[in-house]
This record gives C-alpha cells, structure tokens and sequence, in this order.
C-alpha cells in the first residue's frame, strides 16, 4: 500500500518552510521528514529523485501561494498600486511574525543551486515568469501602456526579493514598506501618463 497523499502536502510545506529559513542546503532530508511528521518511506514514494525533485515542487508551491495571494489582493483593493502596497505590508507582517528569521524559500533555494542544477533552475524562471505575468495583467488591467508592463512587474519583484534580504538583515520591516510605497507610486505615475 502506497504512502497517504496528505503526507506529500505535508513533506512540500515543510520544505518550504525550512528552505525559507535555513536555507536549501543546511535543510537535509532528515529535517524535512521531521518537520512533516511523514515517514521515510513516503519521501521516496513522493520524491523519487530525491531533495533536488522536492526543491523543485517547494519552487513551484511557493510561486503558486504568491500568485494566489495577488490574486486575492486584486479582489480585496482597486489597483495594481494598491496591490504592490497591500502585498508589501503583508510580507513586512510574515517577517515581523517570524522575527526576521525567514526569507523568501525561493530566492534562498535558487541561490544556492543555480546554475548547477538546471531542474531548480527551470522552477525558479518558471516562478518569476509567473509573478512578473500576474503583475504585467494588473498593470495592464489599470491601463498602463505594454511597453512600461514587463519593465514596472520585473522592477516590483526585483524590488520585493531584495526588501526582503534587507529586512531580515536590519531586523526591521522597513525596507519592505519603503520598497512598496515607492513601486506603488511609481506605478500611479505611469497610470497618470506624467
């Protein structure tokens, strides 16, 4: 009989977890079966190539919660301004709640691994791809012009991933919020068409 399927939700969110706080290379398997509570035997069912395979699916999981959260965001605040605001805010309250442990489980693992594992690598441009895609339809939904789309939503997530690096360095959510109200401005200039 094959290992539960709650058992590899439960692997992936755990590495997740400890991608995003130890980083991919200090996370052992050990570790992960741990913090699941999942057997041996079911990382091997679920992983077959190992913990570079389950880096690959914590990549897609966390881009996945990402999307979704912009998603909800889009449906809760008017404007793509209104979302960098609102999505910035949120990931200051992660880290406060954290106490500035964490980190963003994607850019830690694609750090880590990239080039050298061209699979982590794939997850992770497929990642990116997606947010900057989220981000250019909620540009484009407030009539920002498709020249200045790709640009705004590649500069938001480059933006975002290094307000986390500061924040989780200094300790504090500043960087965060400071990064957000300026995109946030920065893309109610171009819906203003100044």
């Amino acid at each position: 009989m094959g290992a539960a399927p709650k058992h590899r939700d439960g692997i992936v969110r755990a590495a997740v977890t400890l991608f995003r706080k130890r980083g991919y290379a200090a996370t052992g398997v050990n570790d992960i079966l741990a913090a699941s509570g999942a057997p041996k035997g079911s990382f091997y069912h679920y992983f077959p190539q190992g913990k570079e395979q389950l880096g690959e699916e914590a990549v897609r999981r966390a881009s996945e919660t990402v999307i979704s959260t912009l998603r909800q965001l889009s449906g809760e605040v008017k404007g793509s301004a209104a979302v960098v605001r609102a999505y910035g805010r949120l990931l200051g309250d992660w880290m406060e709640q954290s106490a500035f442990s964490d980190g963003c489980p994607i850019t830690t693992t694609l750090l880590e691994t990239t080039p050298q594992s061209p699979r982590l690598s794939a997850a992770g441009k497929s990642a990116f791809h997606g947010w900057r895609g989220e981000l250019e339809a909620l540009l484009g939904a407030d009539g920002i012009a498709p020249p200045h789309r790709a640009g705004l939503a590649s500069l938001v997530v480059s933006a975002w991933e290094g307000a986390l690096i500061q924040a989780r360095v200094e300790g504090h959510r500043g960087p965060l919020d400071d990064a957000s109200d300026y995109l946030a401005d920065l893309i109610e200039h171009h819906r203003s068409g100044s």
